[in-house]
């Protein structure tokens, strides 16, 4: 059985693992290459896009895949439509393996956006030391704040993303512990956090940190996916739909 996997996530990984190895499964990762040095995978791994929808519904026909993981970040949401309507076209079930979103807790300070630029209007007017964790395609709105000075952590290097004053560029990769997340955001002052509503484990401890340090944290919301898709939040849920949809057995 022929299976693509759209990753990029943790989750992504998880199932490739899963699945390695096995001689009824023929699985392909497929990755975006938005990251020059991605993590090696235990599967055969794909890297670059497949020209929109139809070029995508072309590829699930002449590589006769089976069936569609849609396994990519919860922000990708081109890539999730394109999903969806090129599976439609080449008439390949689809699957959305998805991580619950973030939830505040008591002792949250959680100010809700809708979107990026939205975020840069919740900072305010005045100058604050802001955490920014949003990704580095996601940096030019905070343009139109250049009063804030800008602790920006990401995979790859910023360049000039961010052509603003004042820009602490660190570059490092999840996951992160709540002790360290803590120490960073002591020691560079930071007033308040910037970060997608990502969900998982692997950098949820800036929110954990920020919530003991009292710290006010902008949460952007998730843009909206595809109606109609079956969703699941884990691999060996993943495999349970494999089994379901197509009778073997993972």
């Amino acid at each position: 059985m022929r299976i693509l996997i759209l990753g990029g996530t943790t989750e992504a990984s998880a199932l490739a693992a899963r699945l390695a190895g096995r001689s009824d499964i023929s699985p392909l990762l497929s990755m975006a290459g938005r990251t020059s040095d991605p993590r090696p995978m235990p599967i055969p791994t794909r890297i670059g896009g497949f020209g929109g929808v139809t070029g995508l519904a072309d590829f699930l026909r002449q590589e006769r895949i089976e069936a569609v993981i849609d396994a990519t970040h919860p922000f990708a949401a081109v890539m999730s439509r394109n999903a969806a309507e090129a599976c439609a076209q080449a008439r390949v079930p689809l699957l959305a393996l998805r991580r619950p979103a973030w939830m505040p807790q008591a002792g949250d300070h959680w100010i809700d956006v809708p979107s990026m630029e939205a975020a840069v209007q919740a900072l305010g007017e005045a100058a604050r030391r802001v955490f920014l964790t949003v990704g580095r395609l996601e940096l030019a709105p905070f343009t139109a704040a250049p009063q804030h000075t800008y602790l920006v952590r990401t995979i790859e290097s910023i360049g000039d993303a961010l052509p603003v004053p004042d820009v602490i560029a660190i570059q490092d990769r999840a996951p992160f512990h709540e002790d360290s997340e803590r120490m960073l955001m002591e020691r560079e002052r930071v007033d308040v956090v910037v970060t997608k509503n990502s969900g998982g484990a692997a950098t949820y401890p800036k929110i954990a940190a920020a919530r003991s340090l009292g710290l006010p944290v902008v949460v952007v919301a998730r843009p909206e996916k595809p109606p109609g898709i079956e969703e699941v939040a884990s691999a060996d849920a993943a495999l349970d739909w494999l089994q379901r949809r197509h009778g073997r057995s993972p």
